[in-house]
């Protein structure tokens, strides 16, 4: 697998023996360190440090690794709220104590880590989000690793039908969840979107309606006084070509969408955004 698809460096603190045996460690010593209290043994084959991290202590206690959503947001991927239980995959050797399984398609994967590598996972979170998440989680994917849809479908092995579909769905150029879930839901009501257009003046906005231009904030979102400002003439420009601006923020769209949409096709029905301003002809 390449080093491109690792997005984050996974030292959960949990490690097989084949792991330990490539850190150096022999049988005698692995032993060794057990009886210190150095690690500590999980179950056969499998053992944590002191710190290890506690849900991947869980997961490998339980007899599976952690997978699906759970290790997808270890490895610092773009995950929506509403998935916090410890996502517990099965492994080929392995009895599972819990019921709660997140289970892959097709043959069950090897165990290569205590935490599944992004493309075991995110095929595996495909059964447990929602797939405007699971886009949005893709997207991030994408983004973070700069693969293309084929080239991380070519990691997934031999990804089903369904799935695929999803893909196609997907947009690497995403900046974030807020804004893969509002391109997708827009999508999905018959808009036509532009996505990371850029405008003359403005430079690159997330999504383009028309003339509207839509910025779609996320939660640590130009929190400091220089992105502060640097946003109002962003928009102060942008109003002055002809071009009507949108934020939409992270409660927005997870929590008050209605509201959005709504707003949105207010605008859109009035035929304002279908004008084309002169900036328009620099950037189509």
């Amino acid at each position: 697998m390449p080093d491109v698809i690792r997005l984050i460096s996974m030292d959960s603190g949990v490690y097989s023996t084949k792991e330990l045996h490539r850190g150096g460690l022999t049988t005698w010593q692995i032993r060794r360190e057990v009886d210190i209290g150095s690690l500590v043994a999980l179950r056969h084959g499998w053992y944590a440090t002191p710190t290890a991290d506690p849900d991947v202590v869980s997961a490998v206690r339980a007899g599976g690794v952690l997978g699906c959503v759970a290790a997808l947001r270890k490895h610092g991927l773009w995950v929506p709220p509403g998935y916090r239980r410890v996502h517990i995959r099965p492994t080929r050797h392995g009895e599972l104590t819990t019921r709660q399984a997140c289970r892959t398609f097709g043959p069950t994967p090897r165990a290569l880590a205590a935490v599944d590598p992004v493309p075991i996972a995110l095929l595996s979170a495909a059964r447990c989000m929602t797939a405007e998440h699971w886009i949005a989680t893709c997207d991030s994917v994408l983004n973070t690793a700069g693969l293309s849809v084929a080239q991380l479908a070519c990691e997934m092995g031999r990804p089903p039908k369904h799935i695929l579909a999803l893909m196609e769905r997907c947009d690497r150029r995403s900046q974030s969840g807020t804004e893969s879930i509002t391109r997708t839901r827009l999508r999905a009501n018959g808009f036509k979107v532009v996505v990371q257009p850029q405008i003359a003046g403005v430079g690159h906005v997330d999504l383009r309606v028309g003339r509207l231009l839509l910025e779609c904030d996320s939660v640590t979102h130009h929190t400091s006084l220089e992105n502060y400002h640097n946003d109002r003439r962003r928009d102060r420009r942008a109003l002055v070509d002809g071009w009507l601006t949108m934020r939409i923020t992270y409660d927005d769209v997870l929590y008050g969408w209605t509201g959005v949409l709504a707003d949105i096709r207010a605008i859109t029905r009035t035929d304002r955004h279908r004008t084309t301003p002169s900036a328009l002809k620099t950037v189509e």
